[in-house]
């Protein structure tokens, strides 16, 4: 990871704990983001609807001259149903008003009651019940002539009429068709043709309102950015101190580290490119840690860094996995007397091969494999006193384990 530049912003990040300013930076570059795709749909809708300008013009006016109603289609329709059954049936209607008008059938009935009334003593009761019954023919008769005038007077019309219902209900249905719509659907249709016409005519106003918040959030952005890029500045500054007090103890007393703190793309973390650069030999110009650096110089480097981001930290346990890799003599007993030093903090746990990182060790224990029935099994065996010295002699001096080995790390273990 230390070898990955795009990890070094979160390091240094870590470094400072800049999570929470990263968090605001983070949530105005959404701001600034969703303002951007506002403005980009407004002005692609806003282009698209300049391309039917004319024609939308042209149709909202030809509406409003025409002004279609809500069912006015099938009012219309049934109108001129009426109208044109009208002359059809008409004549056919009055000879009925007539057959039981006044000078009809009422007539007729209300003569037979009459007479009737006038014997209906004589007939002993006899006549009551018909009197009775007629009565009510004549009331049904009554309310049927009442009917059938109602008719008359629906079906009467100026023949203009009809020729005018005729060409408003054609009007319509030809816009309809016009305009692929139903007949029904054509003042909604109208609407809907008004409000894209409103929209084009508001658009500018509002994708300069657009623009306005577009350049609000971007200056927003840019504050926040801009802090959050000074923090990093100095949260560089720090490290590089930082840094220089624990590369002396790893025998880098005279490398040189640099975080440096560049201009990069906007984005959700900020505007900034860390990248820590290092010079390994006084006079050499300093260059991306993963082109300078040896890889005993990486492994140091990295040492280093660990200490100064968990400086302060309570309740850690450090694993190093081969941290003295490509160092050896007085550069590892270095690597092992700071890890004993950071241990005095805080667990350290360390898997190496060097004997000098190993005696500095507090307690060991022994990895080993071994192959039983087919398969490799792997243990971990806690070291005595002896144990520890024949271990250490064993990685000074090979499989065979002479007094000069065995003397050799008991001087490392006292070191």
């Amino acid at each position: 990871g230390l070898l990955d530049s795009n990890n070094h912003r979160k390091i240094l990040d870590n470094f400072r704990t800049l999570g929470g300013d990263i968090d605001v930076v983070n949530a105005n570059w959404r701001a600034l983001s969703k303002a951007k795709a506002a403005v980009s749909q407004a002005r692609l809708a806003y282009e698209e609807a300049r391309k039917e300008e004319d024609f939308l013009r042209h149709a909202v006016d030809e509406l409003a001259v025409l002004d279609p109603q809500p069912n006015e289609e099938s009012d219309l329709d049934a109108r001129r149903r009426l109208m044109q059954a009208a002359t059809r049936i008409g004549e056919d209607i009055v000879k009925a008003h007539a057959a039981i008008g006044a000078s009809g059938a009422e007539a007729q009935m209300g003569n037979a009651i009459r007479w009737l009334d006038d014997v209906a003593d004589q007939a002993d009761g006899r006549l009551d019940a018909p009197i009775a019954t007629l009565g009510r023919a004549l009331t049904e008769l009554g309310l049927a002539q009442q009917g059938v005038e109602d008719c008359i007077a629906a079906l009467s019309h100026d023949p203009k009429e009809l020729e005018a219902s005729e060409e408003r209900l054609f009007a319509i249905r030809a816009m309809a068709r016009k305009h692929g719509v139903q007949p029904a659907e054509l003042t909604e249709f109208a609407g809907k043709l008004a409000d894209k016409l409103a929209k084009i005519e508001g658009g500018e106003a509002e994708l300069q309102d657009l623009s306005a918040a577009l350049e609000n959030a971007k200056t927003s952005f840019d504050q926040v950015a801009g802090k959050l890029t000074a923090k990093r500045q100095k949260a560089a500054v720090a490290l590089d101190q930082a840094m220089a007090k624990e590369m002396a103890p790893l025998k880098l007393e005279r490398a040189q580290f640099e975080t440096d703190v560049s201009a990069a793309d906007a984005g959700p973390t900020g505007q900034d490119k860390v990248t820590f650069r290092v010079a390994t030999n006084p006079g050499a110009p300093a260059g991306p840690l993963n082109k300078i650096a040896s890889g005993g110089e990486l492994s140091r480097f990295l040492l280093a860094l660990k200490v100064c981001l968990t400086s302060g930290a309570t309740g850690l346990t450090m694993i190093f996995d081969e941290i003295d890799r490509g160092v050896g003599g007085a550069t590892a007993d270095a690597v092992g007397r700071r890890l004993a030093e950071i241990a005095k903090g805080t667990q350290v746990l360390v898997v190496t091969h060097s004997p000098q990182v190993a005696a500095r060790g507090q307690y060991h224990w022994r990895v080993e494999k071994s192959v039983q029935k087919g398969q490799t099994l792997s243990s971990v065996v806690p070291l005595s006193t002896a144990d520890r010295i024949d271990e250490l002699a064993r990685m000074l001096a090979g499989d065979t384990i002479s007094n000069e080995a065995r003397a050799a790390a008991q001087v490392l273990l006292e070191g």
